[in-house]
């Protein structure tokens, strides 16, 4: 995770190439918690203490999606936080979704939300 940790989102438009499934495999050896879609979308459910440790941390994350600029789908059911990230300009998975789940994770772990 640490190479993914280091870079940043890149700015995207439909001219975006989408990752090969060489490179998506790659990359998902990085984040290995996150379930890979049969629609090449990134999924990741985490669980806080309780609704408001939840709601911390999508705030948290929100700060991170805004420093990269790039934005997940969120989904919180009490205590539990359901991030999907893909690309929406290419409708498909590129760099910058890895990067932000790896940033997601490293969120998580360095919180108190658990």
């Amino acid at each position: 995770m640490t190479q993914l940790l280091e870079k940043r989102c890149q700015a995207c438009s439909g001219e975006t190439p989408a990752l090969k499934p060489k490179e998506i495999f790659r990359l998902h050896e990085e984040i290995p918690e996150w379930l890979i879609t049969t629609g090449r979308k990134l999924v990741r459910r985490f669980t806080c203490k309780d609704f408001e440790k939840a709601i911390e941390f999508v705030c948290r994350i929100a700060e991170i999606a805004e420093e990269e600029d790039h934005h997940p789908t969120i989904t919180i059911d009490y205590k539990r936080v359901t991030f999907t990230i893909w690309t929406h300009a290419i409708d498909d998975l590129s760099e910058n979704d890895f990067i932000l789940a790896a940033k997601i994770d490293r969120a998580f772990a360095e919180g108190d939300y658990a």
